[in-house]
């Protein structure tokens, strides 16, 4: 019977995924770790092939779900308006069309009759001998990933090294327990890619931006034992991996770790991002040259790093880059960024009957169209600001490394071994990297332009014009000088932009079928609402749940309203932006009826950060002067706080 819960909770839970997956143009896999190929495949005597037992379990628990899932869908399509009704269609149209014998497959080992055996492992490995089922995923990989080949289900007796890597791996089940040599990490490391759509494109930052990027590529675990038991033995089995690294910071260490604002928004660590981060530590002697954490971050943690030390878009994430520099030497301080995937979830959302009302209809035909913009400014003026501020604020650190030799002791003892003494005392010495000796080489014009969206052109006259002591520095360490460079002069475009920017109305709209892009949602996130034009909003952080509740018991006063997704965007010069809520208010109870907020949680412009500050100047432009609706926009903290500056608006 457990071996029954399993496979249908990873069916439940991938037809939960796959039809927001399949809007997205997204295929979704799941795949099975199972204990001996006779439970999923048997032969007789003549070599005729059937089901064993997770065969048929599958089939039966497929064809179950199917109907189950078809019958609810049936009871939802009458709430729907014509744009997500026709999603719904599509995808029930393709899912019916897919035989179940079809939808699932077994790659095994090819004995000499040609039927499927066990694999083996080879010795101190977690390759297996799968030959055929090695070329036959590698090869056809990209049909996996078509709509046009109905396999979704995979079942496997081992994981491959490199044939299970596969992006759209969503659902990983176990229905077997795993030894010692495969281990829960590298079983878990097969679904954990950022997801490919129908066209190759890799789902990532870029093209989900940040908040969608982790919703989207979000692996489930169905595994053979207790939630407790199963995070404990995965951080346990992380841990052992990271033990045979140094105990020391790095950026490879850095680079790749997911980060979190609060509970639903997400980031991963870049490259250039680790580079930051890196530097903020040494900068401020948080960590040694070897990268090891010093007594200062001990103490104090990152309290000496200021949101000048670090791009924009990490000053969210904070508490959790202390944690994981903290974990080099703290083996609890990651424990808790596991989730428990057996939390309910709310999987639908759809437009409520709120949504065909006239007050907000008024309200998205008034806010709905796309936006292009153009700046004419004073170049020699951003050129000016620029060169100033670089000059004022540019420092980079020297690249350098450091040598430490030892010598290998003459005679070894098995204690010196088990206690990592076989070598002699170490010598260490630091070195600076020669200023023509750094090894890199870039485009110096074209990535400052490019990262501050300038013209090559004027790059050069930036970069031409500022102290011959600051341009030095690129010979230092050319990453972080274009870095810092593309910053100061972006800070610097942000404050002119607003008095020199013209929004024009395209003919393009948003249309409603944005309002379903989210993926099933946990319950503990969601707020059941009364006004919003969708069942729940889904918050992210304490003060968007309780804004959203005093909208929703705004009796007189709040008609209608909605939590604009993320892919509702504005177009600034420095980077889009996306409002969190357009709210319609009763008739008559307040000057202006129709507004979009942004809630932050400090209204102090201090600590909005100049491009941050940019974004939201362009945005109070584009409704509150360009705009011939009558919307209103602004920043917020509260409830009471969007009341008294819609009353104070003229």
């Amino acid at each position: 019977m457990e071996q029954v819960g399993r496979e249908r909770e990873t069916i439940k839970s991938h037809l939960e995924k796959e039809e927001a997956l399949f809007a997205r143009g997204i295929k979704c896999l799941s795949l099975f770790f199972i204990d001996e190929v006779a439970k999923y495949r048997i032969y007789d005597d003549d070599g005729g092939e059937d089901l064993g037992e997770y065969g048929r379990i599958f089939e039966e628990e497929y064809a179950r779900a199917i109907d189950e899932y078809s019958r609810g869908q049936q009871n939802l399509d009458a709430s729907l308006d014509a744009g997500l009704g026709e999603v719904r269609r599509r995808y029930l149209e393709w899912l019916r069309g897919i035989d179940v014998h079809a939808t699932h497959k077994g790659y095994f080992s090819i004995d000499k009759k040609g039927h499927s055996v066990n694999s083996k492992l080879k010795r101190g490995s977690d390759e297996s001998d799968d030959e055929g089922a090695y070329d036959l995923i590698l090869k056809d990989k990209e049909r996996l990933l078509s709509f046009d080949e109905p396999t979704r289900f995979i079942f496997s007796h081992s994981a491959l090294r490199e044939g299970w890597d596969n992006p759209n791996v969503f659902q990983i089940c176990t229905l077997k327990h795993s030894d010692s040599e495969t281990g829960k990490r590298q079983e878990v490391g097969r679904g954990l890619r950022l997801c490919v759509n129908r066209d190759g494109e890799r789902q990532d930052l870029e093209a989900l931006g940040e908040q969608e990027v982790q919703r989207v590529n979000t692996l489930t675990v169905i595994a053979s034992e207790s939630y407790s038991d199963f995070t404990k033995a995965l951080q346990e089995d992380t841990k052992s991996a990271l033990r045979e690294r140094p105990k020391a910071v790095t950026e490879e260490f850095l680079k790749g770790f997911v980060v979190q604002a609060d509970e639903e928004k997400t980031y991963a660590l870049r490259q250039e991002d680790a580079h930051d981060v890196y530097f903020a530590l040494v900068q401020h002697s948080l960590i040694d040259r070897e990268g090891v954490p010093a007594q200062k971050f001990k103490e104090s943690g990152l309290t000496s790093v200021t949101d000048d030390d670090l791009p924009e878009h990490l000053y969210a994430y904070r508490k959790d880059i202390e944690a994981l520099v903290k974990s080099v030497y703290d083996e609890h301080a990651l424990d808790d960024y596991i989730r428990n995937g057996n939390e309910p979830k709310v999987r639908e959302n759809p437009l409520n009957a709120n949504f065909a009302r006239a007050e907000f209809q008024e309200l998205w035909n008034r806010t709905n169209s796309k936006h292009s913009y153009t700046v004419d400014f004073d170049d020699v003026e951003l050129r000016a600001k620029a060169i100033d501020r670089i000059n004022r604020e540019l420092f980079v650190t020297k690249a350098s490394y450091v040598m430490t030799t030892a010598a290998q002791r003459s005679t070894q003892t098995r204690e010196n071994l088990e206690r990592g003494e076989s070598f002699g005392d170490a010598t260490r010495r630091d070195y600076e990297v020669g200023e023509d000796a750094s090894g890199v080489t870039c485009d110096l014009l074209g990535e400052v332009a490019t990262a501050a969206r300038i013209t090559r052109r004027s790059a050069a006259s930036t970069l031409k014009s500022i102290a011959p002591v600051k341009f030095r520095m690129f010979r230092d360490n050319p990453e972080e000088f274009i870095a810092k460079v593309s910053r100061c002069i972006l800070a610097e475009k942000a404050t002119m932009v607003v008095d020199h920017i013209t929004y024009h109305k395209l003919d393009e709209r948003y249309d409603s079928t944005i309002f379903a892009e989210r993926m099933p949602e946990n319950v503990g996130r969601a707020l059941e609402t009364s006004r919003c034009i969708q069942d729940y909003v889904f918050w992210d952080s304490e003060g968007e749940r309780d804004f959203a509740r005093d909208l929703d018991s705004a009796e007189g006063k709040v008609a209608v309203y909605a939590k604009l997704p993320r892919s509702f965007k504005i177009p600034t010069p420095v980077g889009n932006y996306a409002p969190d809520w357009a709210i319609a208010f009763e008739k008559g109870s307040v000057r202006h009826v129709f507004f979009v907020a942004e809630t932050k949680g400090s209204m102090d412009s201090l600590t909005l950060r100049d491009i941050e500050r940019g974004k939201i100047a362009c945005a109070r432009k584009l409704f509150n002067e360009f705009s011939d609706e009558d919307v209103r926009y602004d920043v917020v903290h509260s409830y009471e706080d969007l009341l008294t500056v819609i009353q104070g608006t003229e």
